[in-house]
């Protein structure tokens, strides 16, 4: 036996004698057909291929091969296929063993290099595009040009089936100017050849220039098949182009290849990614034979259009029909997951990824990941985390971003610092994540130090990070270095402007707010429905009607009045304005009514008083099927507590964990101690809050110390200031509330000391303002402000009813008396 190392397997002595002329009789000359000499390479090439035989050195790789650098001559006629019946048993055993040495990615095997070393036979057409395809398989482009420099020489570079396999090859590595004029150079060209080109210049995302190429070929008279058509759509779909898919569609339809299946699922992708993913789905319902790219197609297209329940419905029913999914559907599944906060589902999928033997899979992996973050379960995303054998970017980035999620500050400068230390670098994503984390917290300088990072890493400041740096400065009350950022953006897209002007309306700059709108529509870009939110909210925030009423206006007259976000920031706008009819109205007419849209109502009705209407509305909720959140039952309970229903409200904070597992946060407790300090129930409030299975928080002692004002108890009210100050010492909540206590007993001297101190623990407290719209104009009043044009007006007519009020009898009410020098 002759061991043939270069395939890595053993061959017998008879297989050799295939491959090897040199080991069985050579044939007479004289009956062998004459072999004409090779073409001379174009004047000027620099091509190896004189010394290719010589030297046998490969030709270093470069970005496209040396002799297609210069123009080449008008195209050549193919020459006649040569049949070398002593060569053409061989080719089935050559080509079989490329494929072999392709897959175990070792080029160095292929047989080419021993039959070309052993044997000066020369290899034909069919031999050459063998090679060619295993190099393709491989990417091995060095050898693939070793490999055309062969075909130049022989005259081969011309043939249809050598020509079509070099652009092939070009066209995997993105070697599209190589392979255009290869393209160029053939004579004749068959839809593969058409198919290659197109589907290259597809892959590197230049569908125009596919277009183009599909166009040219109906020019020529060259009628498409299916590869063509779908390689086609594919570009359709990488342009968002959704005409020109249609008339494929159409094209498709008419002919035989409308029924093929890579057609119909390029076009339901790119229904999907243009938004039209009822077209996609009519046109999988009429599919009758579906493979497994039918059904993931549709799964990724419900998940990119943020139809995660759509997405969950087509999963189950992929299961149920028998097929296995596979590690694109599970990872599309799995964000659709994450999206839903489905946990159950993701752990299910989860499941049947370990038994399917795909948990090794880096995407399923960090799908995994983002699932378990989306659906705060970072314990689990934590193992999934540490088991991973190869960490990357997208792993880091889904563990920064859940931990920034729940505001875990520490863990996510963790999980960078370790990144880091990896020397991986990080990306747009990451430093996104970060600032998620540093606005969260209010992080000023953490903010700072990321966009230093930003900069020193030298990537440049595009929408999406410039978005998140506004929002990051806008939440730590830094709108000087927002409008920065905002002014270095050139070309501003609504997102931009979104975030700007939301950050003017957390800072309760209304004004500044509507001027940048107005600013938007000057310059053009069209608003949308996250837009008209911010400005309703800057209504609702300034209580004016006027201004609600002209968003409303504008809000219609764009069609925005469907969103469901709209309609919630409207319901809680009228409410606050005062108009809860209005409010109710809209309710009542708004389509598809979600949790938020319920809690709006709720929380209306609860904060002006109506108690039984809030909980009417509540049992409505209840009835529609729609599931309460945390929101809900602070409405409910807030409700329960303005109407002095104690027991009801006991047995709604109770239901919370038993029958909807909400886990009761500090703003239920501190609805319960509201609700059971109102009644008088201050004792048993003071046990409720020591008896919390969490740390009370601020809020809840400040609940006490309210009611202990309403009831002039001095000595519970004391303890819970002393409480609440050892929670927050920089709140001025508990000295207010306290002195007004004392001032209500005409406890003095307690006041007095109490204000001392106030100024040694270098608290201040904010001084109050309101506001009021007159002639459509809003007039806001700080408190002991003499900012206002009228200010001396103003305070003299006070100072006139003040006088009035004294000789009719009226004495001033000391009970609410803040302390003295807060405002001045």
């Amino acid at each position: 036996m002759l061991e043939y190392e270069s395939c890595g397997a053993s061959v017998s002595r008879s297989l050799s004698r295939l491959l090897l002329p040199s080991a069985r009789p050579r044939p007479n000359p004289a009956l062998l057909p004459r072999r004409r000499p090779p073409p001379p390479p174009p004047p000027g090439c620099p091509c190896p291929c004189r010394r290719l035989r010589r030297s046998r050195q490969p030709v270093p790789r470069q970005s496209s091969p040396p002799w297609l650098l210069q123009a080449r001559s008008p195209p050549r006629r193919p020459p006649p296929v040569r049949r070398n019946a002593a060569l053409e048993p061989r080719i089935l055993v050559i080509g079989h063993l490329h494929v072999r040495a392709a897959r175990r990615r070792r080029p160095s095997s292929f047989p080419l290099c021993r039959v070309q070393e052993s044997s000066d036979e020369v290899p034909n057409e069919f031999l050459l595009a063998s090679v060619l395809r295993a190099c393709t398989q491989s990417r091995v482009v060095p050898f693939g040009e070793q490999v055309h420099g062969t075909a130049l020489k022989l005259g081969l570079d011309v043939n249809l089936y050598v020509g079509t396999a070099l652009i092939n090859l070009y066209a995997k590595v993105a070697f599209m100017d190589a392979a255009m004029r290869v393209f160029h150079a053939l004579p004749a060209k068959n839809p593969v050849t058409w198919t290659a080109v197109i589907t290259g210049y597809s892959q590197i995302g230049q569908g125009g220039r596919a277009l183009d190429l599909f166009q040219n070929m109906g020019v020529q008279g060259v009628r498409p098949d299916r590869f063509v058509l779908a390689s086609a759509v594919t570009a359709c779909s990488a342009l968002a182009f959704l005409q020109g898919g249609r008339q494929i569609h159409g094209y498709a339809y008419r002919s035989a290849a409308g029924m093929d299946a890579s057609v119909i699922n390029a076009l339901m992708d790119l229904y999907c990614k243009c938004s039209r993913p009822l077209v996609a789905r009519k046109l999988f319902d009429h599919t009758r034979n579906h493979n497994l790219v039918s059904w993931t197609t549709m799964i990724a297209g419900y998940m990119q259009d943020s139809l995660d329940a759509e997405a969950m419905d087509m999963f189950w029913r992929m299961c149920r029909a028998g097929w296995q999914p596979d590690v694109f559907a599970c990872t599309s599944i799995l964000n659709s997951c994450g999206s839903l906060e489905a946990i159950w589902q993701g752990r299910q999928i989860h499941a049947h990824v370990i038994k399917a033997n795909l948990e090794t899979d880096e995407y399923v992996k960090n799908a995994l990941i983002d699932m378990y973050a989306k659906c705060d379960q970072l314990t689990a995303a934590r193992a999934v985390f540490d088991a991973l054998a190869h960490d990357d970017a997208v792993s880091y980035n889904a563990m920064i971003e859940g931990y920034a999620r729940q505001g875990d500050l520490t863990e996510a400068l963790h999980i960078f610092h370790k990144m880091r230390y990896c020397s991986l670098r990080p990306n747009l994503l990451t430093f996104v994540s970060l600032l998620g984390v540093s606005s969260f917290q209010s992080a000023i300088k953490l903010s700072k130090q990321i966009h230093g990072l930003i900069i020193r890493s030298g990537t440049s400041v595009d929408l999406y990070v410039g978005s998140a740096l506004i929002d990051a400065y806008s939440k730590c009350s830094l709108m000087d270095d927002a409008k920065a950022v905002f002014l270095m953006i050139q070309n501003r897209d609504i997102a931009i402007w979104n975030a700007m002007i939301f950050g003017h309306t957390q800072n309760k700059q209304g004004e500044e707010a509507v001027k940048l709108f107005n600013q938007l529509r000057v310059s053009g870009v069209t608003p949308n429905e996250f837009t008209f939110v911010a400005l309703v909210t800057v209504a609702s925030n300034l209580a004016t009607m006027f201004h609600g009423q002209q968003f409303h206006a504008q809000i219609i007259k764009a069609g925005a009045d469907i969103d469901p976000h709209v309609s919630n920031a409207l319901i809680d706008m009228y409410a606050k304005c005062g108009f809860i009819k209005e409010g109710w109205l809209l309710f009542e007419s708004t389509c598809g009514k979600d949790v938020i849209c319920w809690n709006s109502m709720i929380s209306t009705y609860a904060q002006h008083g109506h108690a039984e209407e809030a909980l009417r509305v509540f049992q409505l909720m209840r009835e529609a099927r729609v599931e309460p959140n945390y929101v809900t039952f602070v409405g409910v309970l807030t409700a329960c507590a303005h109407a002095g229903l104690v027991d009801e409200g006991l047995h709604h904070f109770n239901s919370m964990k038993t029958k909807y597992g909400i886990e009761p946060g500090t703003k239920h407790y501190a609805s319960v101690v509201n609700l059971l300090g109102r009644s008088g129930k201050l004792h048993y409030a003071k046990e409720f809050i020591e008896r919390m299975p969490i740390k009370p928080e601020a809020a809840v002692w400040r609940s006490l110390l309210s009611a202990c004002r309403l009831f002039g108890n001095v000595e519970i009210g004391r303890y819970a200031a002393e409480m609440a100050l050892l929670v927050d010492p920089s709140d001025s909540g508990p000295y207010v509330l306290l002195s007004n206590i004392y001032a209500s007993k005409g406890l003095w001297a307690e006041a007095q000391k109490l204000r001392l101190g106030m100024d040694y623990a270098g608290t201040v407290k904010e001084p109050g303002y309101s506001w009021v719209e007159v002639m459509k104009e809003v007039h806001t009043f700080i408190a002991r402000g003499t900012e206002h044009p009228q200010a001396e007006s103003i305070y003299a007519v006070l100072d006139e009813l003040t006088s009035l009020l004294k000789d009719f009898g009226h004495l001033p009410d000391t009970s609410e008396l803040p302390l003295l020098g807060d405002y001045g």
